[in-house]
């Protein structure tokens, strides 16, 4: 299956280490992996897995102590850090759990805020990105709306459009469904398996473990290690569980 697809995220021996005081922390303890193309991902850990310093890592917003990180090709552990705002730019359409947006701006503005800085786009062609990436995630009727004019799922589909707009090589998604109520989760991640349908690469971390039964593949962290890494077999459909849930109640 993977013969034929482009590797995007390769991690090789991968350590991190942090001085803290006279102590030494081994955040992570030499994790390696292949993320191919078209992949749906989920990494989870519970508090001190050492899942946040992967994702710094994966996010070209930290660089390993030892070990090499190669972005869709790219070695990234000796990058300038000017270099590696740059490849990340390009290369990862991130999603936070708190949305990142900016308050004063519309939802097309904040769509079109990562191609500010890509030169290969005139304010044109930055605009005609953004409302088809806005189009993409059901908001069209929502271009020119503020972030105080939409509920909390209709700003997370702006940040989702937003990590769209470039064409990343890898969607990276930081809890992005932990500020969310039940019925609005699972709208995200419908809409996240339709972007893995269409072979959208998909890294999902979160410390929720029901989140993996959605997701093509699963990757445990445990003390900064691996302790599974596991290809989902039966991939349940996050439509189907929306539709299962009960009609919301009028207050």
């Amino acid at each position: 299956m993977k013969d034929n697809k482009r590797v995007v995220i390769e991690l090789q021996d991968v350590r991190r280490n942090f001085k803290v005081g006279s102590e030494v922390v081994h955040a992570l303890r030499g994790i390696s992996f292949k993320i191919y193309e078209g992949e749906f991902v989920t990494i989870m850990g519970t508090s001190g897995s050492g899942k946040s310093t992967l994702l710094n890592q994966l996010g070209c917003l930290d660089t390993p102590t030892s070990g090499e990180y190669y972005l869709d090709g790219t070695p990234v552990r000796k990058m300038k850090r000017s270099e590696r705002a740059v490849l990340r730019n390009r290369k990862i359409g991130f999603v936070f759990q708190n949305y990142n947006l900016l308050p004063k701006t519309t939802a097309v503005e904040n769509v079109e805020l990562p191609l500010m800085y890509n030169t290969k786009y005139n304010a044109k062609q930055r605009r005609e990105a953004a409302v088809k990436a806005l189009q993409a995630v059901g908001l069209g009727e929502r271009l020119e709306h503020k972030s105080n004019q939409m509920s909390g799922g209709q700003m997370q589909r702006v940040a989702i459009a937003r990590a769209l707009v470039n064409d990343p090589a890898v969607i990276l998604a930081d809890e992005a469904t932990g500020n969310l109520d039940t019925r609005t989760s699972f709208e995200m991640l419908v809409l996240f398996q339709r972007l893995h349908k269409e072979g959208r690469t998909i890294i999902f971390v979160t410390h929720n473990p029901e989140i993996a039964q959605y997701s093509s593949r699963n990757i445990m962290l445990r003390d900064g290690k691996i302790r599974e890494d596991q290809i989902n077999e039966n991939i349940q459909s996050a439509a189907e569980a929306l539709a299962a849930l009960p009609a919301p109640q009028d207050d």
